[in-house]
């Protein structure tokens, strides 16, 4: 876009004065258009938070996908779902998607994938990062297998030991 603007100052021959008015238009107008392809993206991780917590209370069901009862990651397909996004439907092909970050860098609508169970390596659940308050106060929301869909506090030594993977979708 920038270059298209300076070939236009010059096959127009227009002064100084106009060059940088026009060049600072087009900085106004693209960072208009990154505000809203945040303002966008938000909305979207706000929705699919949204739709997650409506499922807070369904009881744990393993390979269940509706508000009688959910698992993890069934939880996580119907939540996308509802902004039109399509992800795997088991915790072993979610892993595969998104890019990988630290917990300290994870941000709302980010997928946190623990290993429970006797293989300390083996991906056996997932959560979704629902609220940060900041890096101590930090909530997900989750399928658990004894308590259902809850939302709960993830810096807790019970988790932390098992997380393997945070990855971002958005």
């Amino acid at each position: 876009a920038e270059d298209g603007i300076r070939a236009l100052v010059r096959s127009r021959g227009l002064g100084d004065v106009y060059k940088r008015q026009l060049f600072c238009l087009s900085l106004i107008l693209f960072s208009s258009c990154i505000s809203q392809k945040k303002l966008l993206k938000q909305n979207k991780i706000s929705r699919v938070i949204g739709e997650a917590r409506t499922y807070i209370g369904t009881p744990y069901k393993w390979g269940g996908n509706d508000k009688k009862g959910i698992d993890c990651s069934g939880l996580l397909v119907k939540s996308f779902e509802s902004v039109g996004m399509k992800i795997p439907r088991t915790t072993a092909e979610q892993i595969d998607i998104g890019k990988r970050v630290s917990l300290r860098k994870s941000r709302e609508g980010d997928l946190v994938f623990f290993a429970f169970g006797k293989s300390r390596r083996k991906v056996t659940h997932v959560g979704m990062v629902s609220n940060i308050k900041d890096e101590k106060n930090i909530n997900f929301i989750h399928a658990s297998s004894s308590r259902g869909v809850i939302e709960t506090q993830l810096i807790k030594d019970y988790y932390l030991k098992r997380i393997r993977q945070v990855k971002r979708i958005f």
